[in-house]
Order: C-alpha cells, then sequence, then structure tokens
C-alpha cells in the first residue's frame, strides 16, 4: 500500500506541492493527472526516494520512503528524462539496473526485449525519445518490482509501438499484480488502464476517486421543457452544468441516472436524451463545480 499524508515539498519559495493526501491499494493501477507544474512528477520522486518532503509522510508498505534501500528496491521509476544514461548502451543499462535489483529477470529481459528489437550495442544518445522511453519500459519490468511508476509513460512513442509497450505493461501488471502509477496528459490512456484516478492542480489534489464511478455518476442530458428552468428547480442529484438554449436544455448531473430522470419527468419533457460523455468533458465540469478556471488545465 502507498500513503501519502499531508505531503508538502518545496524548492526555495516555491511550494510544488501543498498538502498533498493519497492512499493507493496494493495491485492497483492509478492514474495522476494534471496541467504541467500540477506537481505529478514532483509527487512520483517523493514516491521513489529521490526526494526528501518538507513535511509530511511518505510511506510504502508501512515505511517511510526516502534513505530507506530495502523499499527502494521494490520500486521502479520510469523518468520522464533519460539523459543520465546517454553514454551507456542498451547491454550497460540491463548491467546498471541488474547491480541494484536483486529480482531483474534475464529471461523477461530477453523477452521484451524481441518485442522491440532496439539496438544493443549504440549509445542511448543516438537513439530517439520514443526508443528511450522503449529501452527503459523494458528495463523497469524486468526488474520485477510491485511497484512501478511512469512519468508520461507513452510519451514520444510511434502508435505502433504505443500498442506494444502497453500490452507489456498489462501483461505485467496481470502477471506480477503491479501496483502502477501513470501519470499523463492523455485521458485516454489513463481510461484504458487505470481504476483509479486523482487530478492534481497547483500542488493539490483536486479529487481523488473510482474511475468507474466518476464514468458512472455524471450524464449528459438533452430536453425540451415546457419552461426555462433553474439549479433551484432541481433537489435529488447534483447540477454541474445547465444551459437553456431555446426550446431546449441542456443539464449535466451527478448521481442516479433513474432519480435523475424521474426529477426531470415532472417537467413533463418533450424528450429526453442521455448523451455518453468522455473523461475530458467530465473532468472539465468536476473541476467548474470546484471553482477552478478548467481553460488552464491541457486538454
Amino acid at each position: 500500500m502507498i500513503e501519502i499524508k499531508d505531503a508538502v515539498m518545496r524548492f526555495e519559495n516555491t511550494k510544488a506541492l501543498d498538502g498533498v493526501s493519497i492512499t493507493i491499494p496494493e495491485g492497483c493501477a492509478y492514474g495522476l493527472l494534471g496541467s504541467n507544474g500540477a506537481g505529478k512528477s514532483t509527487l512520483l520522486r517523493l514516491l521513489s526516494g529521490i526526494y526528501r518532503p518538507y513535511s509530511g509522510e511518505v510511506k510504502i508498505d508501512g515505511e517511510n520512503v526516502y534513505d530507506n534501500v530495502p523499499i527502494k528496491e521494490r520500486v521502479f521509476f520510469i523518468n520522464d528524462e533519460t539523459v543520465q544514461f546517454n553514454d551507456m548502451t542498451l547491454t550497460e543499462m540491463r548491467a546498471y539496473y541488474k547491480r541494484f535489483y536483486n529480482s531483474f529477470s534475464d529471461e523477461l529481459f530477453d523477452k521484451l526485449y524481441k518485442a522491440v528489437n532496439l539496438p544493443m550495442k549504440k549509445r542511448l544518445n543516438t537513439f530517439s525519445k520514443g526508443m528511450k522511453r522503449q529501452a527503459a519500459v523494458i528495463c523497469g519490468i524486468a526488474c520485477r518490482t510491485p511497484y512501478l511508476f511512469l512519468d508520461e509513460a507513452f510519451d514520444g512513442l510511434d502508435p505502433t509501438m504505443r500498442i506494444i509497450v502497453k500490452q507489456m505493461l498489462i501483461d505485467a501488471m496481470l502477471d506480477n499484480k503491479l501496483t502502477v502509477i501513470f501519470s499523463s496528459h492523455n485521458l485516454n490512456e489513463i481510461d484504458e488502464f487505470c481504476d483509479r484516478v486523482g487530478l492534481m492542480h497547483a500542488g493539490k489534489v483536486v479529487f481523488d476517486r473510482e474511475l468507474d464511478n466518476v464514468k458512472g455518476r455524471v450524464v449528459k442530458i438533452q430536453t425540451s421543457l415546457d419552461r426555462p428552468v433553474t439549479s433551484e428547480d432541481f433537489s435529488g442529484f447534483e447540477l454541474m452544468h445547465l444551459d437553456n438554449v431555446g426550446s431546449v436544455t441542456h443539464l449535466i448531473a451527478k448521481g442516479d441516472r433513474e432519480t435523475i430522470r424521474a426529477e426531470i419527468e415532472k417537467f413533463n419533457p418533450k424528450f429526453y436524451d442521455e448523451v455518453p460523455l468522455s473523461l475530458e468533458e467530465i473532468f472539465i465540469y468536476e473541476m467548474e463545480v470546484l471553482g477552478y478556471d478548467s481553460s488552464k488545465l491541457d486538454r
């Protein structure tokens, strides 16, 4: 289990994390969303033991992560940057990780390597960004750690290689019961992989929820009523957005769908349509309800 409690991280006068609290259960695939500068990478570095929190607690399996070698051996962090490996070949990178991870599997590395077919003897500074990402992913999976953290996991990968890397990660999650945290700007990738999602903004966690709960309880409705309505007309559900355009009313509502429909049926609608919402739309409306300016988020 991962437990983050009231974590604060400062860099000189900048507060990168401001009282972050998250609990991530074992075996969870967790999606970490947010704009640039939201604090996602800083949080992953705290969890990897690279940074010591200014205050608060960052624990894995009940132990503080920073300066804790046995816990760090249970974690693999795939950074968004790989410049530290530029002078290495993939052969040397493999040997490097074998020194630090007793759980490293040569058999698994060879299996993964065959799928990407990267040059073993060339320096990583000759690789494209996508090739560097592939090298880091196969090393990370081959280390067979219980915890795997990926910062912008699929950045730089072409569509074909995205499919291959995604399948590698899915297989590893199923075979090894990994606890995985994905940091990403891509909501489709989060939707595809994750059980739970946290949205960060300005160093804070805006919300932290089960993905099925987020998707299943928010609905977009188009209807035609006898008169324009206001938020005061509804009490049985949370109204996230309301717009009357001529004779058509658009609503974004959160709650039980049967309850929502029953409330609207009281106004004898001429028609009633539920329109599927994308995960991106749900997050935009969630942010607006919480008083955040969604235009400042990457979409």
